[in-house]
């Protein structure tokens, strides 16, 4: 019962968390149609998750920044970069003094000061953004003003994504149901972003059903590639199924997408979780795969059938033939 208990728990806080998100998504009617919400939304998600996973270090990065600033020791970027990720505990970091209740604070500078800030963040972090094309809708909201209140409605206590708050295993599930509602609201097939829990972890159970009195007795570090990654949910699935046979066991995620924005959403879970966002690749597998020549200890995907891969075609005949 208890167990029960604790599931329901979680997934209403996940119906909460989306149901939040969607409902700061509607400031955006007008300007925006309902289809094209997730440019902004997804991309201020993730970043209000950046932002709520560095607060408890902030202060000590912005400080350590300045210091090595104002040094007359010349540091160069690797060992800056070392230095601040490691002050940040985590693989990223931002140096603006602005966070975002200090954003709001100054609502005459909001443009300004929210581009300063989101150019003061680590480059892993500033090419995710990049991938979202973000930038663009900053300039639209601004033009319209909506760009205080979409980042005064992510300040809300409410919208906090803390990695203590919310797990990564549930951040998972708030995209995926913001992307069906996306997906929905332009009568497209969400399933073309990513694939329902229940069939993932049957596809795990599947995978690991050979190795699991290996793993259970002698743990040990293993492999796992998804070539068309989406969110990186399915990767996320196969971590927490080993970790449940065996807590020891280490998995190394290796993943290519080719859509930007589901791109940009799994090196965001990527970066935040721990794990190396360099082997999160963004490219299409069949005309460009970044992991030739790889060997992996599983392989777990579900690519877009029924997609039309005409573009794709030669470069990957041509590549079959050189083989």
């Amino acid at each position: 019962m208890a167990i029960r208990d604790m599931q329901k728990q979680t997934n209403t806080n996940i119906q909460e968390k989306a149901n939040l998100i969607w409902e700061i998504a509607t400031h955006l009617y007008g300007e925006y149609k309902p289809h094209e919400y997730g440019k902004v939304i997804l991309p201020m998600t993730v970043i209000k998750r950046f932002d709520d996973a560095l607060k408890d270090t902030k202060k000590d990065v912005v400080n350590k920044s300045n210091e090595l600033n104002n040094s007359s020791k010349e540091v160069n970027d690797k060992t800056r970069h070392a230095i601040l990720k490691n002050v940040a505990k985590y693989d990223f970091y931002n140096t603006s003094k602005f966070d975002f209740a200090g954003l709001i604070a100054d609502p005459d500078n909001i443009k300004e000061n929210f581009v300063s800030y989101l150019q003061s963040f680590s480059d892993n972090v500033k090419d995710i953004i990049q991938r979202f094309d973000f930038f663009k809708e900053i300039d639209k909201m601004s033009e319209n003003d909506l760009l205080y209140t979409i980042i005064n409605e992510f300040n809300a206590k409410k919208a906090d994504f803390s990695p203590n708050i919310v797990t990564a295993q549930d951040m998972g599930y708030i995209f995926e149901e913001l992307i069906r509602k996306f997906s929905e609201s332009y009568d497209e097939q969400a399933g073309a972003h990513f694939t329902a829990r229940d069939i993932i972890y049957l596809m795990t159970e599947l995978l690991v059903a050979n190795d699991k009195e290996t793993l259970k007795a002698n743990g040990g570090s293993k492999t796992a590639y998804d070539m068309t990654m989406g969110t990186s949910q399915m990767l996320t699935c196969l971590d927490e199924r080993l970790k449940d046979i065996n807590e020891a066991i280490n998995l190394t995620c290796f993943g290519q997408e080719f859509n930007p924005e589901t791109y940009a959403i799994a090196k965001a879970d990527t970066l935040i979780r721990g794990g190396d966002a360099d082997n999160m690749k963004f490219g299409d597998t069949l005309s460009n795969d970044q992991f030739e020549g790889y060997t992996f200890d599983y392989i777990i995907s579900n690519p877009p059938f029924g997609i039309d891969w005409k573009k794709e075609k030669d470069a990957f005949r041509k590549r079959v033939l050189e083989e």
